[in-house]
């Protein structure tokens, strides 16, 4: 379904890779033309595939345990005994980050809209703040400000809260929905700012903290070329996380002198309520159970540090993904 190529410009060959819920969802056909980031990644560089279909392809003709097997490498220790925020953490692949984080002796703090009983029995319901809206600035630095009073401070806050308006929104067809692509933008481009901005200014954070952010190979302007080939449409959901990721970038410059690392990660495609709608191509372009996402997120997170801050990472393979 998806097809994806890269290309450089050809006058900043490396300085123009920047530091991204959801897959890419388009109905573009596959380019037959080999890009020069895609040559790289066919010669084991650092870059990786457009082409979900292909990227996944290569990593089995591969036998590419890191892809294909995330428990291969591995290894939550890093996290035992950490603090971790996670916002969106009460269902899908936020949830499952969650259980995780628990499974490895983390404390997990969960920020999110509405609880469950199923969260509360799993991190204690004082480490739920229900009720914030990440688009609330008011109830987010409200939020903030308890989860630094009630138990010290935060060691990573992952990003996960998201939105995605499923209707492919046209120009041609008259369905562009501009409330809802400025409610994508919000949620998914100012809300890990907020968070991040309000955990900073609160005095929340250890030293050293790591700001993970979630968000989507959506964001790769570069990639349209190709995952929406001929079609382009989508606006909100691709605005959003190109949004999203600049803030990331601008952080990450910011932030730096403070020790603050940020990450932006495209979680890869998993088999969630959200991608439902689309899992036909669930086993063609290697869609895995949200429990799996949840370690390759987790895995990328804990790598992260000062010199990977900024960086857009494909957590399906951990190589980097253009803008």
């Amino acid at each position: 379904m998806i097809s994806f190529r890269r290309a450089f410009l050809a006058t900043s060959l490396v300085s123009q890779v920047a530091a991204f819920a959801t897959p890419t969802f388009t109905r573009a056909v596959s380019s037959s033309a080999i890009s020069m980031a895609d040559f790289d990644e066919t010669r084991g560089g650092t870059y990786s595939i457009a082409d979900q279909v292909a990227r996944f392809d290569k990593a089995k003709a591969d036998n590419n345990e890191r892809f294909l097997d995330i428990t291969t490498v591995y290894d939550g220790g890093d996290l035992s005994g950490k603090r971790v925020l996670v916002t969106g953490g009460n269902r899908g692949l936020g949830f499952e980050i969650t259980k995780e984080l628990v499974s490895l002796g983390a404390t997990a703090l969960v920020l999110c809209r509405s609880s469950s009983k199923e969260l509360s029995r799993l991190i204690g319901k004082y480490n739920v703040y229900d009720g914030v809206d990440v688009t609330d600035t008011e109830a987010v630095n409200k939020a903030m400000k308890k989860v630094k009073s009630d138990g010290g401070d935060i060691d990573m806050i992952i990003n996960n809260a998201g939105y995605f308006y499923e209707p492919c929104e046209k120009i041609l067809d008259d369905s562009l929905n501009f409330e809802e692509e400025l409610k994508q933008i919000n949620i998914c481009g100012l809300g890990p700012l907020r968070v991040n901005a309000a955990a900073v200014n609160s005095g929340a954070l250890a030293e050293s903290a790591k700001l993970v952010i979630i968000t989507s190979q959506a964001g790769s302007c570069e990639w349209r070329s190709t995952q929406n080939k001929d079609e382009g449409g989508d606006y909100g959901h691709h605005m959003s996380r190109a949004a999203c990721n600049m803030a990331g970038v601008l952080q990450a410059e910011e932030l730096r002198s403070k020790g603050y690392s940020v990450i932006l990660l495209h979680p890869g495609f998993n088999r969630t309520d959200m991608t439902a709608k689309y899992k036909e191509i669930w086993d063609k372009e290697g869609a895995v159970e949200p429990a799996t996402g949840a370690k390759r997120v987790l895995y990328e997170a804990i790598k992260s540090n000062m010199e990977t801050t900024g960086q857009f990472i494909n957590c399906e393979d951990g190589k980097k993904i253009p803008w």
